[in-house]
């Protein structure tokens, strides 16, 4: 709710101090205000107090923590059958990949030839790809991506 200064055991000292249901509260010394979080919700909806001390709380958490395991079991399940899946192996560059590199009028940075590099060498691989490029506006992702959808095309894939 606020900042509130108390007397405690002859000491002036400031506090925050946090709601519970009930109208309990609770008062953290401000030396310890790292041990609080804001709490951000999804929507606009106020969030549901509970009781110091009480069960409701700790059946939440329980609640919670048992849901993100299912969904931590379902993404490992999920990736172990993805490692297991094969995937399309690209031809090695073409004549054509060649000539459609060599017509592109600016210089590839490092990073770039890098993330072709190792993009290509996913592409020619029988495991299935799983990569993202990243990077910021400019540093020419665009044609990263278009040399490796040149290449999906090349060997008669759909992009």
């Amino acid at each position: 709710l606020g900042m509130k200064t108390l007397l405690v055991a002859g000491v002036h000292r400031d506090y925050m101090h946090v709601q519970y249901a009930g109208g309990d509260a609770l008062y953290v010394p401000v030396e310890q205000v790292n041990l609080l979080q804001k709490f951000v919700g999804s929507g606009d909806d106020v969030p549901k107090l509970h009781k110091l001390g009480g069960t409701d709380w700790q059946k939440t958490k329980t609640r919670v923590k048992e849901s993100v395991k299912e969904m931590a079991d379902g993404l490992l399940k999920l990736y172990a059958v993805r490692e297991t899946m094969p995937g399309f192996a690209f031809a090695p560059d073409s004549p054509w990949q060649a000539q459609f590199e060599d017509a592109f009028i600016y210089e590839e940075t490092p990073d770039q030839v890098k993330a072709i590099a190792e993009i290509k060498g996913d592409m020619e691989d029988s495991q299935a790809m799983d990569r993202l490029l990243c990077g910021d506006v400019g540093y020419g992702k665009t044609e990263v991506a278009i040399r490796a959808a040149f290449k999906a095309v090349d060997n008669g894939k759909q992009v």
